[in-house]
């Protein structure tokens, strides 16, 4: 048996990327995966194939979590389709950087939007369910950045703070229902956006890495599947760095 077998995930942003590997990773370890996305393309169909692989039940749903209204729905509609929601893994992130100088008021708004009450919107939807069952795992993905500020970034910055605050007190209130909340801070993973960089991008960032390379999804994905399952049932309200020694 895996570590989540019989468990229902929930994972925001699933289709590619970190919020794919976890997933998989979860699938690996016997849950089933429900996922959501802004559209399920081919992306999305070609995971929901990946995942199925592992033998367990998968469905990918097409949402918007910035909004309150399509969360509601999507959430009712897994609860329905997979009976239970064990764990809540919210993932779904956008970035749109530039100075404060030159930040436009929208950027700021829909970095905030998606990542920050997308969150809330998850949370606040997964809430009773988990509290009636009296279990449950809600995983929050925030960023170094969240922690350390980063300049050129101030509305993701600020996003993955909040990120960090309701985490925190998301556990205070569910703790004694048997519900924990964490939070997973990456630092820098490789992904498309790293791949793009020049060589001396890259060297100047694993200056301050102390493990001298960039992280792989497959170690969030390990991340969350502790976190999730219950060897992780008496951590909660904790921000746990994903970065290779960067604060040291």
């Amino acid at each position: 048996m895996g570590l989540l077998t019989g468990k229902t995930a929930i994972i925001t942003g699933a289709a590619r990327g970190i919020g794919k590997a976890i997933a998989l990773k979860f699938a690996a370890e016997g849950a089933n995966i429900a996922f959501t996305d802004l559209v399920i393309d081919e992306n999305g169909q070609n995971t929901e194939k990946e995942i199925a692989a592992y033998g367990v039940k998968v469905k990918g749903y097409a949402s918007n979590a910035a909004s309150f209204e399509d969360t509601a729905k999507v959430v009712e509609q897994i609860h329905n389709d997979f009976g239970s929601i064990d764990i809540l893994v919210n993932n779904a992130g956008i970035t749109k950087d530039n100075i404060m100088l030159g930040m436009k008021e929208e950027d700021f708004d829909q970095v905030i939007n998606i990542n920050l009450k997308g969150a809330f919107n998850c949370i606040k939807h997964v809430y009773r369910p988990m509290m009636k069952q009296k279990y449950g795992r809600i995983i929050n993905m925030s960023s170094v950045v969240g922690i350390e500020g980063n300049a050129g970034q101030i509305n993701y910055a600020a996003s993955k703070a909040g990120i960090i605050g309701m985490t925190k007190s998301v556990a205070k209130e569910l703790g004694s229902r048997g519900v924990t909340a964490n939070a997973i801070a990456p630092g820098f993973i490789k992904t498309d956006m790293t791949d793009a960089m020049s060589d001396k991008m890259k060297d100047a960032m694993l200056d301050h890495i102390t493990v001298k390379r960039l992280g792989e999804v497959s170690d969030i994905a390990e991340t969350a599947a502790f976190l999730a399952s219950d060897k992780a049932s008496y951590i909660t309200g904790q921000v746990i760095r994903v970065d290779g020694g960067m604060s040291l």
